[in-house]
Parts: structure tokens; C-alpha cells; sequence
């Protein structure tokens, strides 16, 4: 079992940064994603970037140019940097670590971010 530990939200005015981080309890095996989705109530959980092993990236069309996701010196550490937010970026967001080839899907508590207008 992997435990995913977010850090790094919190509140923020429009146009603003922030950085949050998730780190894997343990080493992460090949052929995985990570990823960053948010949840707003009402709404579907949303990816908003992923991260290959092979440090391929895809983001949400809302995000593309706004935030950047990367990992850290160590493989099991994951970044997500948010640029220019709105308050429409207001959302819990949550870690993603998927394995492809297995279907095995681990996720983090949720880490709450809020943009103010």
C-alpha cells in the first residue's frame, strides 16, 4: 500500500502562486502516472496535469499555460506549480498515483485551495 501526503494549499488572491507537493510513502515502480485532480462539490473530480515515468505531460485546457507539474530530485515526490489563479482554480486538490498496467489507483487526503477575488 502507498500513502500519498499533500502539501502546500491554502488561500490566495487572484493572480497569485502556490506550490503543492505530494510525496509517496514508498518508492514508486515503473510505468506509472501521477497526477493532480481537483474536486469542486457539485462538480466531477477533474484531472488537471499528469506526469508520466517518462516525464511526459498533459494538462487541463483551463490550466495549459497557468500551471506546471514536475517532480522532485526524488522519484516519489511530485510538484504542482499553480501560476495566475482565479478563483475558478478554488478546489480541493488531490494526488493521483496510477499504475497502467495493473489498474491500481492510490490517491492523497486532499489538500483545500482558495483563490479569492
Amino acid at each position: 500500500q502507498v500513502q500519498l501526503v499533500e502539501s502546500g494549499g491554502g488561500l490566495v488572491q487572484a493572480g497569485g502562486s502556490l506550490r503543492l507537493s505530494c510525496t509517496a510513502s514508498r518508492t514508486i515502480f515503473r510505468f506509472h502516472i501521477m497526477g493532480w485532480y481537483r474536486h469542486v462539490p457539485g462538480k466531477q473530480r477533474e484531472l488537471v496535469a499528469g506526469i508520466t515515468d517518462g516525464d511526459s505531460t498533459n494538462y487541463a485546457d483551463s490550466v495549459k499555460g497557468r500551471f506546471t507539474i514536475s517532480r522532485g530530485n526524488a522519484e516519489n515526490t511530485v510538484y504542482l506549480q499553480m501560476d495566475s489563479l482565479k478563483p475558478e482554480d478554488t478546489a480541493v486538490y488531490y494526488c493521483n498515483l496510477h499504475y497502467p498496467l495493473t489498474r491500481d489507483d492510490y490517491w492523497g487526503q486532499g489538500t483545500q485551495v482558495t483563490v479569492s477575488s
